[in-house]
């Protein structure tokens, strides 16, 4: 049996336990209590710095000399600003973005192999970027390959024999299952002729922004692809508009697209804090792309600046 000298030493560890627990939880709450006051207060100044960059998109938006569709996405809080997002513009180089995801769905179906070899053809070569039009006819280069050099140095002949090995019909179908709702192909690069007949290539920033959200959250197909496609994109040569005012040790996946009065820029900027998703698609009214360009590299350091 117990003795009263234990039982009372008992009685008080017990109660110096219900002390020491009472005060855990009391300071536990309030800690709780606290770090739910900060999260909220960082929110809402993070919400407040939202609104003063969609007021500062339109405000570039309203001086700029032409016709813009705009997706702006923070990709950690989903939150989005979007102007003009269904409107259909030519999509130049852009629609080399759709090309690549169709060409590893069709790897992933079957019908194409990334270690599969295209010769290139004297009736391939076609003028503008890229460097294959200035390699002799004959030479051997894998889809894989081929996909890089369109995405990176957006050669216009690599896209080409792509579109040529897959064809038009394969290429739209594919589309539609990547559920891209306004994107078409409807001639090759450079095909002036097919122009003036009418045959133009159109997407939407909707489109565009869907597309590089999927890439990025490995749902392309799946995520072994979806990688290889956000490196291409960060391997990406020119840099004369997303990139351009932001830091150079700022990494940004991205694809261009230029033609007459048509200047774009779509992509993913990965900042410290967050990653965000900047796609712009313009018709302008300059003689040259620079305005166009340069308003595209404000709207991407404004997006940035929101970020820090």
């Amino acid at each position: 049996m117990m003795n009263k000298r234990n039982i009372t030493r008992l009685l008080n560890l017990a109660i110096v336990f219900l002390i020491v627990a009472s005060v855990y939880f009391f300071f536990k709450d309030w800690s709780n209590y606290f770090d739910f006051k900060n999260k909220q207060a960082e929110l809402k100044k993070q919400k407040a710095a939202w609104k003063i960059l969609e007021g500062n998109i339109k405000k570039e938006l309203n001086c700029f000399n032409g016709k813009a569709g705009i997706v702006i996405k923070d990709l950690n809080k989903g939150w989005q600003i979007a102007i003009n997002q269904d409107q259909p513009f030519p999509s130049a180089s852009l629609v080399k973005i759709p090309i690549m995801a169709a060409c590893f769905w069709a790897v992933n179906e079957g019908k194409l192999k990334l270690n599969e070899d295209l010769q290139l053809k004297k009736a391939d070569k076609v003028s503008g970027s890229g460097n294959l039009k200035n390699l002799p006819s004959g030479s051997a280069f894998t889809i894989e390959k081929l996909i890089e050099m369109m995405i990176t140095e957006s050669d216009n002949t690599a896209a080409n024999m792509l579109i040529e090995q897959m064809g038009f019909d394969y290429l739209n179908a594919c589309f539609k299952k990547l559920k891209l709702r306004n994107t078409n192909i409807s001639r090759k690069m450079m095909d002036f002729k097919g122009r003036k007949q009418g045959k133009e290539n159109f997407t939407t920033v909707s489109d565009l922004a869907f597309i590089l959200e999927e890439i990025y959250n490995n749902r392309l197909v799946n995520k072994a692809y979806s990688q290889m496609c956000l490196e291409f994109l960060k391997k990406q040569n020119i840099r004369d508009r997303i990139p351009s005012k932001l830091p150079a040790n700022i990494i940004v996946a991205h694809k261009t697209g230029l033609e007459r009065g048509i200047c774009h820029d779509a992509g993913i900027i990965f900042a410290p804090h967050l990653d965000i998703l900047i796609c712009v698609l313009t018709r302008h009214k300059g003689k040259t792309a620079k305005l166009a360009k340069a308003f595209i590299g404000e709207l991407a350091f404004l997006a940035y600046r929101y970020c820090q």
